[in-house]
């Protein structure tokens, strides 16, 4: 495999713009701004973010898959929305995909996307290292949530020293 290798699709978008669906540079991966198209390159799900954020995650993990990866090697996601009062719904699509292997992950309203009818855009990056190459760790059973005890007006300040 050289150096980097990149993986386009039939998106109408390619082309005019110039970009490819992925990059892979060694281990790492990145997967271009991603949209809610089918196989024709056909906008899906119309009026509806948590369908369109879907279709655009199965696009994403499409494109993984043509790279010998899976949604689990993702270790950041940036998600481009039209309205973030449906943030529920696109809350619910991405957990669906990444419940056992959470990345960092980002979302950010936009005033609109290249097409009106997107309501969605998401962006992957992915690390393809051996330490990845297997099935995601189990989630820890509980976490631990620490509080800070509120400062006290009658705290004794530490003795002076002569």
């Amino acid at each position: 495999m050289s150096a980097i290798s990149r993986i386009s699709t039939n998106t109408p978008w390619e082309p005019i713009v110039g970009y490819s669906r992925l990059v892979r540079a060694g281990d790492i991966v990145a997967v271009s701004g991603t949209t809610a198209t089918d196989e024709r390159g056909m906008i899906v799900g119309g009026g509806q973010m948590y369908v369109q954020a879907r279709q655009a995650l199965v696009n994403i993990r499409t494109a993984l898959e043509r790279a010998g990866l899976a949604m689990h090697h993702v270790i950041r996601t940036r998600m481009f929305v039209t309205d973030m009062s449906r943030f529920a719904e696109v809350a619910r699509a991405h957990m669906e995909f990444f419940a056992d292997s959470p990345p960092a992950s980002t979302i950010v309203e936009v005033r609109r996307l290249a097409n009106p009818d997107m309501m969605i855009e998401i962006e992957a990056d992915a690390y393809a290292g051996a330490a990845t190459s297997q099935a995601p760790a189990p989630k820890p059973k509980a976490s631990v949530t620490v509080k800070a005890k509120p400062a006290t007006k009658s705290a004794k300040k530490p003795a002076r020293r002569k």
